[in-house]
Formats: structure tokens, sequence, C-alpha cells
């Protein structure tokens, strides 16, 4: 019985996180890609692009805080995603002084379990999104250095280009600080 409820409950977490739906009280969401390059154009007019950096997708919903904002902050500019050497997964943006474009990406916020329309009522609303969201970029700045932080247009029609390198992308959100299910063991280790 008890294994049956902890399955259902990872099952339930894992369609959940797939789903849009929510998890907990909050969540701010970023899909963060290492990319050789990324750029957005608007009306066929490039308006930012990086080099080697980091391409982040930003969705926020209606119960999102200051606080979601410093944990996203916090875990993108700490996360190791490049390489030193010949060894993978040791240095961070920057640590690297690379770019970081960020978008903003209410689409993020999907709710898809019902008909075929996708349902974006889970996103926060336009004013208060913008407004947030430019906190957002704000403390992005103030964490790491303005010229390194780039960003699309809000609220515009975008194409964003992302050459992702890996690939490798990492859905991160902001209640995410407990894991669904537990990792696997490492080869060899002891129990």
């Amino acid at each position: 019985p008890h294994r049956g409820n902890s399955i259902q409950h990872l099952v339930l977490r894992f369609l959940a996180c797939i789903d849009g739906l929510r998890i907990g009280s909050k969540a701010m969401r970023a899909i963060i890609q290492r990319v050789t390059r990324a750029a957005v154009q608007v009306e066929g007019e490039t308006i930012s692009e990086i080099g080697r950096g980091l391409c982040i997708l930003v969705g926020v919903t209606h119960d999102d805080t200051d606080a979601d904002i410093e944990y996203l902050v916090r875990k993108i500019l700490k996360m190791r995603l490049f390489e030193e050497g010949d060894k993978m997964w040791r240095k961070s943006a920057p640590d690297l002084n690379l770019e970081i474009l960020c978008v903003s990406q209410f689409t993020l916020y999907a709710k898809t379990a019902k008909g075929t329309k996708p349902d974006f009522h889970m996103a926060m609303p336009g004013t208060a999104s913008k407004d947030f969201y430019a906190r957002f970029l704000d403390r992005m700045k103030a964490e790491y250095s303005p010229d390194k932080i780039q960003d699309g247009q809000f609220g515009a029609m975008m194409q964003v280009d992302i050459q992702n390198d890996g690939p490798v992308t990492i859905v991160l959100d902001s209640n995410a600080k407990d894991p669904v299910g537990k990792p696997q063991p490492e080869t060899g280790a002891a129990n």
C-alpha cells in the first residue's frame, strides 16, 4: 500500500509538471538553455543577440513573489552548465564572463489537460507580469553585470533564434527545491 501511494504521488507530480499545473503555492519558471548563440527579432529587426552563453525563457504566474525572483536568479547565475577543459559541469556563465539572453514567455504556463486549445490563465496578467519581469531583469543585472544581460521585447511577437549547445536544457521552477523521486544510486556505491 505504501509503495502504491508513493508511485501514485510521483506520477501525479510528474503529470502536473508536464501539464503546466501547480505543485505547491508558487513557481516562477525558467527554461535554461546553454547556447552557442541566440537572438531575438521583432518585426524582422534583431533587437538583441548573444554569442556563447545562456538563453532563459521566463514564465511568471499569479502568486510569484520577490522570493521567487531571488531563488531563480541565484540558481541561474550559479548553475554550472559549462565545461572546464575536458570536465563537464564545472563553470557557470558568470565564471566564464558569458552573456545571458532572457525572454519573457507566458506560454510556459499553458494548461493542456482539457481539449486542444491551450489555457493560459495560470500566467500572471499583462501589466503585473511586465513589472514583475522587469524586476527579475533588474535583479539579474544587479547580481551579475548589466552589460551581460540581454532581453527580448515584452509583449511583442518575437522570433527567438536559439542554437542550443549540447543540447543542454534545464527546467527550473522556483518551488523545485524538493525534486520528484530520488536520484539513481551511483554504480558501486555502498548502500
